[in-house]
């Protein structure tokens, strides 16, 4: 994928700075923080056309209902999520990421626009079990930058990770500020589905 002159003068135009590290191979996860607003999707998607990475990104099923609106989305790069129930999500990304060649996710870890008590931890169990970089990507409209901060390498220790990941988000403010999760994990809901 090339790296769009078009997106990244739109992003200029808009007052963004864009972030523009090199990715430190060819699999991995970004979690892109916070997620407040619908707003972010373009953004993060001019930042993606602007950096030319093919990265995958997770979505809520819903928007994948309508057909035109599903074929727009995964021709994206869009993974259809059920957010609510455990499906294999995490064993089926392994399994996709393990096949590929090439294969980045995208996730907003926060799983809603609405102010929650932390992340979702799915990103981390496949960031853990894939032994592949985590990007730390921030869309901070205060400070109007955008993009990855830092590449991480799992540890295996999760709180101790989540207080890296904190450090290198650092103070960011979303479109909505009072609707940010703190960086911090969810309870996990077990992974107990079989892929198919």
């Amino acid at each position: 994928m090339r790296r769009s002159r078009l997106a990244a003068w739109l992003l200029r135009r808009m007052g963004w700075t864009l972030l523009q590290p090199e990715l430190p191979g060819p699999k991995g996860i970004i979690v892109v923080y916070p997620h407040t607003s619908a707003a972010d999707f373009f953004v993060g998607l001019l930042a993606k056309w602007a950096l030319g990475w093919p990265v995958h990104f997770w979505a809520k099923h819903s928007l994948f209902r309508w057909p035109l609106v599903g074929r727009w989305l995964r021709y994206l790069g869009g993974v259809s999520v059920r957010r609510q129930k455990a499906h294999g999500l995490v064993a089926q990304t392994l399994a996709a990421m393990q096949a590929a060649d090439w294969f980045w996710l995208a996730i907003a870890p926060e799983g809603t626009r609405a102010a929650g008590a932390g992340w979702r931890t799915g990103f981390y169990h496949v960031w853990q079990q894939a032994n592949v970089p985590l990007g730390v990507a921030i869309l901070d409209y205060q400070g109007r930058a955008v993009g990855v901060r830092a590449f991480l390498t799992c540890t295996g220790d999760i709180q101790a990770d989540f207080e890296r990941i904190a450090q290198c988000v650092g103070e960011v403010h979303g479109y909505r500020v009072h609707c940010a999760a703190p960086v911090q994990p969810l309870p996990s809901i077990p992974d107990t589905s079989v892929t198919p």
